[in-house]
């Protein structure tokens, strides 16, 4: 008879092309472990994601309204850092973090749904700072809705 060894699967997430599927959509392996509880409650998904551009959606569901039905500012302001986080992550060097310094928002019109876009690009990659800016709109009139310009530390992992 002959033993055989038991073998087990690996944990790691399906991959397709250098990406990862993930609770917040498919993603460049470099966002693996992206997208915690608050991503996840506010549904926000990763439609795309790249070092120049990260495209993402976010359902306008009750959770994120305010009560006249629009989306609430601190909810546009959360999901534009969430993105902007993203496109940092995307332009770290190995052995680095990241963590917002600052952000500003400024707010054109009201955020309704059904979905609320984002796209987020890169303005400066720099040793210690990566600035992006995330532009917000409605799906459905195309309405630009808030445009956010964060800055992010670059930071070196402790060794």
């Amino acid at each position: 008879m002959a033993i055989r060894k038991k073998t087990t699967k690996s944990p790691k997430s399906p991959r397709k092309n250098g990406h990862i599927k993930t609770d917040i959509g498919l993603v460049p392996e470099k966002l693996r472990g992206f997208g915690a509880a608050l991503q996840r409650a506010m549904g926000v998904k990763i439609t795309y994601a790249s070092k120049k551009k990260i495209l993402a959606e976010m359902p306008a569901k009750a959770f994120v309204l305010n009560r006249n039905a629009r989306a609430n500012g601190g909810a546009l302001m959360a999901y534009a850092d969430c993105i902007g986080a993203a496109g940092a992550l995307m332009n770290l060097p190995e052995g680095h973090w990241t963590t917002t310094l600052e952000s500003k928002t400024n707010f054109f019109s009201a955020g309704v749904g059904p979905l609320l876009k984002a796209s987020s690009k890169p303005l400066h990659v720099g040793r210690t700072t990566i600035v992006l800016e995330t532009t917000i709109r409605n799906s459905g009139d195309d309405r630009r809705v808030a445009i956010v310009t964060q800055t992010q530390m670059v930071i070196p992992n402790r060794k």
